[in-house]
Formats: C-alpha cells, structure tokens, sequence
C-alpha cells in the first residue's frame, strides 16, 4: 500500500476546514501562544510564579500551556507578551492572486 501525501495551505487551520478568517485569527492566536510559551519557559520558573509575571490566576497559566485557545484573544496574548518585556509587531500581506 502506498502513502498519500496531501501538500498543506500553510494554515494547518484552513486545511481543518476552519473559514478563512477564522482560520487566520485561530493561526495567529496559535503563533502568539507558541511565543509566550516560549517566553515563559525561558524564565525557568513555576507557573504560580509565571501567573504573578502575568498578573493572572495559576489556572489560567495552566490553559495556557495546555493550548486552550479558545481562551485566549489575541489582544490578551499580545498584553501578556508584552509582560514578559517581548516586543510584538503584526505584518499584513495582500496574497499573490492565482493566475
């Protein structure tokens, strides 16, 4: 039996058959919850520790590592990298129009 190999979007969201603009917002709230993740582990602390950086409770440190992102905005993830002193900055694109 051979393997099928299907060539993602670049949006695994898209490919899910997610609409495109909430695929969009799902990926970029996705990019900016790797991000503080990636943050927050740099600091090597707890995560009772992590929740008084973000000025949050110790639960909501937990659904953020557990990838909850239903319960995270991007404005909210934006301001909780902002307290861990990253500095965030958004690029918008027109995409190429198929030929």
């Amino acid at each position: 039996m051979t393997a099928r190999i299907t060539r993602g979007s670049g949006n695994v969201f898209t490919d899910l058959g997610f609409a495109p603009a909430e695929a969009a917002n799902l990926q970029l709230r996705s990019d900016l919850m790797i991000a503080l993740r990636k943050r927050l582990t740099m600091f090597g602390t707890t995560q009772a520790e992590w929740a008084a950086v973000l000025d949050v409770s110790q639960p909501r440190i937990s659904d953020l590592l557990r990838a909850k992102i239903d319960r995270f905005s991007v404005d909210t993830l934006i301001a909780y990298l902002g307290k861990t002193g990253a500095e965030v900055r958004v690029s918008v694109r027109t995409p190429k129009q198929a030929a």
